[in-house]
């Protein structure tokens, strides 16, 4: 007998449908069959095992009928979902393919068995989702009430054991469970009885038991790992044609499942077809046969779980690339799957791109990138490309990710120079221009040494094209600090390039470096006299000294610590035959480059050695008060040397200090050092620290400021220099330059009065440093001083955009100020910076042109950077003195005049009671102005002197007219005849004065601003007329002397005329020239801020004064014995009616003398006594103003002889009695007379009339006459 073997053949295919063939081939083969060529027989095949693989988790591995797995296997793997178990441990079915050479086992005979049939039934109600939770109250009672009914329906079956519920599903409800037996029973004989007892519940479908049985049918899934994307295939096989197919599934369906059926080859195969399949997608699917051949329905099952995932890509970091060939990057995108599972895409998608090559490492694919500069436009350089990595599987899913890849190209860096040597103090400008114009920053960089700068951005501006950008650095004052090796850097995020240039700067002195000695002088001639010119500086100049074009070559010598550079100089009698010349010898010092710097002059005036008073070997000499201004060398006994000068005044024989203009030595060096610092290419590394030692010095010299305004006008420029540098906004370097400023406005007034322009430059200092101040963390923070506060804020894209400050000083009698800003339009993508500052002594300090005081803070605001659209900025100003009235809100306008003024341009003032609301359309420094309730007369008085100067000067033109036409006929005798010339010029006069008066006054009143030559001239126009008044009236009063008094001497017309043009606009002229002469040299002819002589400085205005008191005195002596005259008694007694006719004639004399002489202005001496009574004002005003009216009326009008003139003139019979009077005069003219009527008037207007026939009887007449003359006179 041959021996027999068992043998285990595995059989794998992929396509499922075979397995029906196989076991149909099976079946109908002939056992046993031989094997070829071989004694081996085949006598028995059984498939024992059916394993469907849908990939390694998704596995289902059958065992067919009286096989089993053993309890091992059921231990070691998952059971199948649904399977028969057998009583023990042993399994028909595992979820996962066991170890190669595993199959199932033929079934113990000696291990009792059950039988477990899964069983399903539609119950006709809405699936609720409840159902899906086994913990669930709906669940665990469906379940509840099912498991009794189908218990009491199968327990009358013999072997039923129990029954059980094992889930829900849709399709109404889809009842799942398990009936456990003990032999194969006819279950279908209790389904009526179950329904019977669920029908009215439930609504259970008869209709609907079936058996489900699990491994008959073969089920598979393509692609075997899916991905999110994939278009999934899920196909059941069965061997049965006839069964009907249907799909179980958790997951809500959609138009992307597609079912389809086919039978093939005699058995049907069902396909589920998912389109881009989600995640949420993933489910265990099932693929249901019904077979209804037999009396219980059976469901033939194919389940499988698909798992669903996702194409999980990591890229690598975004990376920069260089173009220039070499710099090689890697970009990389890694999974976590096989790459060769996916295809692989790279793609480029931007201003650049640049293809690289591919290749995969891992679970990585690889993209390998370099570029060239060829590749890379320079206005491209800087952008970024979107690099896409894109894995595909060939069933749909894809993945992508993005790196980013920023191309930078090497920029060419042109640097050049203006000048590449300069001597200090001149400008110069480099230019670096790149051909890339996308930067982030740029940095200027000076080496000199070892020692490397980084130059400050106030001292460079940079600009971009689309092509190019352009950084140009200033220097507009070269100094030392600037020689060296300039870097020009341009970055571009890691990527820097630069270029060079080497600057020299050769030393050269700026004019304030040169200490001149002397600085003024007198020189005696004939003298020799050493001139010298030093500094403190080391270098070697060539020097020289020159006037006009005489050079001199100075030579050298050493002084202590000083440089000295001389020339001796020789004068002789000739340089002083020239009264009052002055000779300006200026030094000059050239560098190594020929370049040049030129002092101020050094003035010598020349005296005759006779006129010597003061002799100093020291100082020098000089006539009685004469000044010698010297440099400030030797200070207090040292070798020290200072800024500014010492004025020597010669008293008698001595010189003594008439002012000490020499700075403190630390505010010296303080100076010195801020004019290095604003020129220092690191200014801004360098001021917190100046800002220190600025403040310190102050309050250790507050003594000296306080008493030199030399030192105060150092330190205001010393807070000019600082302000323009940027630097950060911190609470130190706030608070010194805020310590410094509160140190100067305390100083006394009288000091700031001799600092010229020092309000507009505090002014204007400060709002430059608020300007320049750079915000820290977006915020500003306050300062508060005794008389200065500083509150600024920052308006952002997440601040406020409405700006509110306030203010309050309680050691100021409580004073209050606020700034409001709102509904201005602020960019929020920018930081707006506001910053405020409030000052409350101000008043002190700010020189009052106006009879208005200030009455509040000022206040001053500075925007950065500025706003172009209109704003309104609103303010409020607390009242310091509630007892003033007329509230007026002002600005500094610093172009107004020369050292500026209030202006009230674009601001609306609104009262509110203790306070005023100030609303403006620009920020400066505003202030609140009114007028003292004492001085509301003032404005009367204003008003009354436009009116009686606009009556006087019609009058004037009318008693003009008159003069001309009636001159012929009242000017026949020689006293009437000088008395005329004498009205007529006064006339003139006072016309030409009182028009340049109302002119100046008008444009002093409208704030005009009047350029300072024409305000000189016209200055000069206003006190000659009105001295040639003054002297005219004085002429009037002499001659009126002169014949009361010397009644039996008789002048000739020509010498009284050459008298009084003389004395009417020769001393005029005199007077006014050497007034001008004296002031203008100095800048003290004018007022500061009106043009009329000066008062404060140089006293000009007593020029006008003294003048016009002393003819008022003399005429005022004259009108005295002009009375005296007339109220003479004759011999014996006089009537009644002859002492009224005196009084008459007295009176009508004071009425016609005092305008004519002037006597009114004798109410001007009431006028300057302090305290003085207003009806001294109103008289004074009123008596000058109408002059002109006045002088009308008592001088012309008043005159009978030229009422009758007048009246001849144009009465109905003058052509008769004139032709008569014509004729008869005719006769006797001379031949030389003159008959020209243009020529007439012209020679009337000064003085000049035809040749008069004088007959006999003037002379033998001449006491009578001269008894007549006062009446002549005064009528």
């Amino acid at each position: 007998m041959l021996p027999e073997y068992t043998i285990a053949v595995e059989i794998n295919f992929v396509d499922t449908s075979l397995q029906e063939d196989l076991r149909r081939f099976f079946k109908n083969l002939s056992l046993p069959v031989s094997v070829p060529h071989s004694n081996i027989s085949i006598s028995q095949i059984n498939i024992t095992t059916v394993c469907n693989s849908a990939g390694t988790n998704l596995s289902h591995c059958f065992c067919e009928p009286d096989y089993e797995w053993s309890d091992e296997i059921c231990k070691a793997y998952p059971v199948c979902h649904n399977t028969t178990t057998a009583v023990g441990k042993s399994c028909n079915c595992i979820a996962q393919l066991p170890a190669q050479g595993t199959f199932c086992q033929l079934q113990s005979e000696d291990i009792p068995s059950v039988l477990i049939t899964n069983m399903s039934v539609r119950l006709d109600i809405p699936f609720k989702n409840d159902l899906w939770d086994s913990s669930s109250a709906l669940f665990k009672q469906y379940k509840h009430d099912l498991e009794t009914a189908f218990i009491e329906g199968y327990s009358t079956l013999p072997g039923f054991i129990n029954a059980t519920v094992t889930g829900f599903r849709p399709g109404s409800i889809m009842v799942g469970y398990e009936v456990t037996s003990a032999r194969q029973i006819p279950l279908e004989n209790a389904h009526p009885k179950i329904a019977a007892l669920l029908n009215h519940q439930y609504n259970l479908a008869a209709s609907t038991f079936a058996t489900e049985i699990f491994g008959k049918v073969n089920i598979s899934i393509s692609p075997e790992h899916v991905f999110e994307g994939d278009t999934v295939k899920i196909t059941c096989t069965t061997e049965d044609t006839s069964r009907k197919v249907s799909w179980s599934y958790n997951v809500i369906m959609s138009d992307r499942f597609t079912l389809t059926e086919e039978i093939k080859m005699g058995s049907k195969i069902a396909t589920l077809t998912i389109t881009d399949i989600k995640l949420n997608e993933a489910d265990n699917f099932t693929c249901n046969f019904k077979d209804d051949s037999e009396k219980l329905p059976s469901i033939y099952k194919g389940e499988v779980n698909v798992v669903v995932s996702q194409i999980k890509l990591v890229p690598s970091e975004n990376v920069s690339i260089i173009c220039d060939g070499t710099d090689i990057k890697e970009l990389s995108c890694c999974t976590d799957r096989d790459i060769q599972l996916f295809s692989i895409n790279w793609r480029p998608n931007g201003a650049i791109n640049i293809s690289g090559s591919t290749n995969s490492m891992n679970n990585c694919t690889i993209y390998l990138l370099k570029a060239s500069e060829s590749q890379c436009p320079a206005d491209k350089s800087g952008t970024s490309t979107d690099y896409t990595c894109e894995l595909n599987t060939t069933y749909g899913a894809r993945a992508n990710r993005i790196i980013k890849v920023t191309f930078f190209r090497v920029a060419k860096i042109t640097l050049s120079s203006s000048k590449d040597i300069v001597s200090e103090g001149d400008a110069f400008f480099l230019t670096c221009q790149s051909d890339v114009s996308n930067y982030d920053t740029i940095v200027w960089k000076i080496q000199n040494g070892r020692t490397i700068k980084e130059i400050g951005s106030m001292w460079y501006t940079t600009t971009k094209s689309s092509t190019d950008a352009t950084s140009v650095l200033t220097v507009p004052r070269a100094n030392q600090d600037w020689t060296g090796i300039y870097t020009c850097n341009f970055s571009q995020s890691f990527l820097s390039s630069f270029g060079n240039i080497t600057i020299k700067v050769i030393p050269l002195l700026q004019p304030q470096e040169i200490i001149r000695d002397p600085i003024e002088t007198v020189v005696s001639c004939p003298e020799t006299r050493r001139l010298e010119c030093c500094t403190h500086r080391m270098e070697n100049y060539i020097v020289y000294f020159f006037s006009h074009d005489h050079y001199i070559r100075a030579e050298k010598r050493r002084i202590n610590n000083l440089n000295c550079y001389y020339s001796i100089q020789s004068f002789t009698d000739i340089h002083c035959n020239s009264e009052g010349y002055a000779l300006q010898m200026h030094c000059m010092f050239m560098n190594e480059i020929n370049q040049n710097v030129t002092s101020p002059a050094i003035v010598l005036r020349f005296i005759p050695a006779k006129n010597v008073v003061c002799n100093s070997s020291d100082i020098g000499v000089g006539a009685n008060e004469a000044q010698i201004i010297k440099p400030c060398l030797n200070l207090h006994g040292t070798s020290n040397s200072v800024r500014g000068n010492i004025i020597y005044r010669c008293d008698h024989t001595k010189w003594i200090v008439h002012r000490n203009n020499c700075l403190a030595g630390p505010i010296n060096d303080l100076l010195n050092s801020a004019e290095s610092l604003a020129s220092s290419p690191d200014s801004q590394e360098k001021l917190p620290s100046f800002l220190k030692k600025m403040k310190e010095t102050t309050e250790q010299t507050q003594a000296e400021i306080n008493k030199s305004a030399a030192n105060l006008n150092a330190v205001l420029e010393t807070l000019t220099l600082v302000s323009t540098i940027p630097v950060e906004a911190n609470e130190e370097n706030m608070g010194n330059f805020g310590s410094t400023v509160e140190a100067i406005i305390t100083s006394p007034t009288e000091t700031w009065k001799y600092v010229q322009n020092g309000t507009s430059q505090l002014l204007g200092s400060v709002e430059q440093f608020l300007e320049s101040l750079q915000p820290i963390n977006q915020s500003i923070p306050s300062i508060i001083q005794k008389s200065l506060q500083i509150k600024g804020t920052v308006l952002g894209e997440s601040n406020s955009s409405i700006y509110n400050s306030s203010f309050a000083f309680s050691q100021s009698a409580g004073l209050m100020g606020s700034v409001l800003i709102e509904g201005a339009y602020f960019d929020t993508e920018k930081s707006i910076t506001i910053v405020s500052v409030a000052y409350s002594t101000l008043e002190r300090i700010i020189p009052q042109y106006r009879k208005e005081m200030i009455n509040s803070l000022v206040m001053s605001t500075v925007i950065n950077p500025q706003i172009n659209e209109d704003f309104q900025i609103k303010m409020a100003f607390g009242k310091r003195e509630k007892s003033t009235n007329n509230p007026q809100c002002v600005f500094w306008n610093f172009s107004l005049a020369e050292e500026g003024d209030w202006d009230d341009t674009g601001c609306e003032t609104k009262d509110d009671g203790d306070s005023v609301i100030c609303s403006c359309n620009h920020t400066t420094s505003f202030a609140m102005l009114m007028s003292p309730d004492e001085e509301t007369s003032l404005d009367e008085l204003t008003y009354i002197t436009y009116i009686g100067l606009s009556l006087s000067i019609v009058s004037l033109i009318i008693c003009l007219g008159i003069e001309l036409v009636v001159w012929k006929s009242v000017t026949k005798t020689r006293i009437a005849y000088m008395r005329h010339v004498c009205i007529l010029n006064i006339a003139v006069s006072l016309l030409s004065a009182d028009i340049c008066f109302i002119v100046v006054a008008a444009t002093h009143d409208q704030n005009y601003a009047v350029e300072g030559n024409l305000c000189i001239v016209a200055t000069f126009f206003v006190h000659y007329f009105y001295l040639c008044v003054f002297f005219w009236m004085l002429a009037l009063g002499l001659m009126l002397f002169y014949h009361l008094v010397f009644l039996l001497h008789s002048a000739s017309k020509t010498i009284m005329k050459t008298l009084g043009f003389c004395l009417g606009y020769i001393c005029p002229l005199i007077i006014a020239a050497i007034t001008i002469a004296s002031t203008l040299p100095y800048s003290s002819y004018t007022r500061k801020k009106s043009c009329f002589l000066n008062w404060e400085e140089s006293k000009a205005v007593l020029a006008l004064v003294i003048p016009a008191m002393i003819v008022v005195a003399i005429n005022a002596i004259v009108t005295v014995v002009v009375i005296a005259k007339i109220s003479r008694r004759s011999i014996g007694e006089k009537s009644i009616n002859e002492e009224k006719s005196s009084l008459y004639r007295i009176a009508k004399s004071i009425g016609v003398l005092t305008p004519l002489l002037g006597l009114t202005w004798g109410f001007g001496l009431a006028t300057v006594v302090p305290g003085s009574p207003k009806i001294f004002h109103m008289l004074f005003t009123i008596f000058n103003a109408f002059q002109g009216l006045f002088i009308l009326l008592g001088g012309t009008l008043w005159d009978k002889k030229v009422r009758e003139a007048i009246r001849n003139k144009y009465s109905w019979c003058r052509w008769s009695s004139q032709h008569s009077k014509s004729t008869s005069q005719g006769m006797s003219a001379p031949a030389l007379s003159i008959n020209s009527t243009v020529s007439r008037s012209l020679n009337n207007l000064f003085g000049k009339t035809g040749k008069y026939q004088v007959s006999s009887t003037e002379s033998s007449t001449i006491l009578s006459e001269s008894t007549s003359k006062a009446h002549t006179t005064l009528t």
